[in-house]
């Protein structure tokens, strides 16, 4: 791959000088402020309505800012499986057992392949407790011990117990939270709430001095179909991951890149794309007509047995049905992962869990009739807890999990020798999570003045790979504790810059685009459908830009994706005519051209770095062990990706040199 490549300064990445532990103290101290009578003048837009939009969008109200918020559903909600019960991170150390804010930031970093900013993550550490102390005054109800304290436990790869939990699903629950909030605001005139609305297209304004600002947005209105125009002095983009590129994935239908693509087309950098997490507890493929995969909670790992037979002989026995896995006696188990890993065991972070399940399925091993899922058991803590411990625990993932399959995890099954079998749950891994995003600085800011982008939507504080339970922290840390300060930042020098007007030439530019586009997708009129072509561009990621890659399967990955995008402008067929009211299948094209285009950018990113590390797994760099082979001498960078005016042309690559002051980068370990 021919790659124009430059180096980026360090000055771009504004990260506070001092020691790691000091930097974000340092910053806040000297940052620029906007008085309250001040923020009242100030227009800001949040596009997103998850955790980090919904946080940062209530909090720069409640700070004094007038806030437009775009929500792409009917009213906001969560955007992840619903199975996902989880958790959130803090280094609250109630347990005693040796957490603390460095703990949980050496971890994160090592948990990520010490591929992502040591500044950027400690302040995510440090913000945590804060996150915390915030969701339980908003009213999350948190798990709690019989003395009153919250109650936690390890998660996601980590030795200690940091993770705490809502009874039901603590994503919905943190949501919850952050939502009364924001109404609370709307109520009170500061917000104002668009629902059913979709950013196209961001605008882009000259200041005094010719410098490009971020200054509005076109977003769709999805009921009536019509584009409309929004103007602030400052625009946010929380507009969640890229998963949906593969297609099958655990997040909701709706979800889509496009935002991130507007942003990017208009000189934002797309960073780290090829750092996609694939998380190993999701309910498995059972049929070629699924356009949703469940996610299962990863909490289930903390009792739940991960198992394949030890003879091929009963897996073959397993995948045309002759068996059952409770017929397969304890001494015929091969619990892999506890094997491979004895110091975490079943804990192992996720990019490990996952490219381990699919070695033992490539071996043959698999339990189900396409021969592609491993077990989760939960016999040895029913047997040690009783059925009612563990149900308290996972009942309402139990109950999940009979709906979709028909199967009752914690139903007694036989026993053998004295010891009893209960109903085993089938997982296989999917994409959940993607750590690559729009490529941003430490005050959150992009590589276009006055755009900030926050949660699953930037690169994220994860690094190669995501630790479990991080999702949660990430945004709600980026909307109630980072952005709030950093933005000031920029908008301290924007208050004698007067409201914006929408009937400027750079507004009227952009809406023309965004309906000339939309008429050329209506007039293609071919015999394909928007599912048909995002299926196949599935299966082209899932196949060669997946859990495993390879410079062959990478470059045939290239070339196909060119190709669908020619099939795209050439067969897709939209009922309908433009402009027309609402249209579900236009909408869907609109965010599968994005996809093709992103197809391709994880692709080039992958192509490029030629190592393993987290969640990008090349299979010509591994250890004889088959674990992630790293090459820190010429791949410690981040990898930000530059548009090239055309979807048809490689993007520039510029690096961003990493530098680790606080921590000794070493390979990751999990067998000790």
């Amino acid at each position: 791959m021919d790659q124009n490549v430059k180096v980026m300064a360090p000055a771009d990445s504004k990260i506070p000088e001092g020691p790691v532990a000091e930097k974000w103290t340092n910053y806040k101290a000297h940052q620029k402020l906007v008085n309250p009578a001040n923020k009242r003048r100030l227009d800001i837009i949040v596009v997103g309505t998850g955790l980090a939009g919904a946080s940062a969008a209530s909090t720069l109200a409640e700070l004094g800012f007038n806030v437009l918020n775009f929500c792409i559903q009917d009213s906001p909600r969560r955007a992840h499986s619903i199975a996902a019960q989880g958790g959130i991170n803090a280094a609250k150390n109630y347990q005693n057992d040796g957490d603390s804010v460095y703990r949980l930031f050496y971890d994160t970093v090592k948990g990520g392949d010490y591929r992502a900013r040591e500044a950027n993550v400690y302040r995510l550490a440090e913000v945590s407790n804060n996150i915390i102390d915030q969701c339980v005054a908003q009213g999350v109800p948190f798990a709690r011990e019989y003395g009153g304290l919250l109650a936690n436990r390890s998660f996601g790869g980590a030795q200690v117990s940091r993770t705490f939990y809502a009874k039901g699903q603590t994503g919905q629950q943190l949501l919850l939270g952050a939502y009364s909030s924001l109404n609370r605001q709307i109520q009170a005139g500061k917000v104002k709430s668009y629902n059913r609305y979709e950013m196209h297209e961001l605008v882009l304004i000259k200041d005094k001095d010719g410098v490009e600002r971020a200054r509005g947005i076109i977003a769709k209105n999805l009921v009536t179909g019509k584009f409309e125009r929004f103007a602030a002095h400052a625009v946010v983009i929380a507009t969640g991951g890229y998963g949906n590129t593969y297609f099958l994935s655990t997040n909701a239908m709706a979800c889509n890149c496009s935002a991130a693509m507007a942003c990017y087309r208009k000189g934002a950098y797309f960073a780290n794309p090829a750092y996609v997490q694939i998380h190993p507890t999701c309910i498995p493929v059972h049929g070629d007509k699924q356009s949703k995969l469940t996610l299962m909670s990863e909490s289930l790992r903390n009792d739940g047995r991960i198992w394949v037979p030890k003879n091929i002989e009963d897996a073959k026995k397993l995948q045309s049905g002759e068996i059952k896995g409770s017929d397969i006696p304890e001494q015929d188990r091969d619990y892999y992962l506890e094997r491979r890993y004895p110091a975490f065991g079943n804990l192992v972070p996720r990019d490990v869990a996952s490219r381990a399940a699919k070695e033992r399925c490539d071996a043959g091993y698999g339990v189900n009739n396409t021969g592609l899922a491993v077990f989760l058991d939960f016999s040895e803590a029913i047997n040690r807890l009783g059925i009612d411990v563990v149900r308290q625990r996972y009942g309402n993932l139990f109950d999940m999990y009979e709906k979709i399959t028909d199967v009752n995890p914690g139903e007694f099954a036989c026993e053998v020798d004295g010891v009893k079998y209960y109903n085993p749950m089938m997982i296989y891994p999917a994409i959940h999570y993607t750590m690559g995003g729009i490529w941003v600085d430490y005050e959150l800011q992009t590589s276009i003045k006055g755009l900030f982008a926050i949660g699953e939507c930037n690169f994220s504080d994860h690094g190669a790979n995501r630790l479990g339970a991080s999702a949660l922290m990430q945004g709600l840390a980026d909307g109630y504790f980072v952005l709030p300060y950093t933005i000031q930042n920029y908008l301290s020098d924007q208050i004698t810059v007067p409201h914006f007007k929408t009937d400027t030439p750079e507004f009227e530019a952009a809406q023309a685009k965004c309906e000339a586009e939309e008429e050329k997708l209506m007039n293609i009129k071919g015999n394909r459908s928007v599912d048909s072509i995002h299926k196949e561009l599935g299966h082209i990621m899932w196949e060669y830009v997946g859990m495993a890659r390879d410079k062959e399967g990478l470059e045939k990955a290239i070339d196909q994706l060119k190709n669908l995008r020619k099939t795209f402008e050439t067969e897709l067929y939209i009922p309908g005519v433009a402009g027309d009211g609402m249209n579900v299948e236009l909408d869907k094209a609109f965010r599968l051209q994005d996809f093709i285009t992103m197809g391709e950018l994880i692709a080039y990113d992958a192509l490029n770095r030629n190592e393993s590390c987290g969640g990008h797994f090349r299979t010509e760099y591994q250890t004889e062990e088959g674990e992630a082979k790293r090459d820190d001498k010429d791949y410690f960078y981040v990898a930000c990706w530059a548009y090239e005016g055309s979807d048809n042309k490689a993007p520039e690559l510029i690096k961003e040199p990493l530098e680790y002051e606080a921590i000794k980068v070493q390979t990751r370990n999990y067998k000790s």
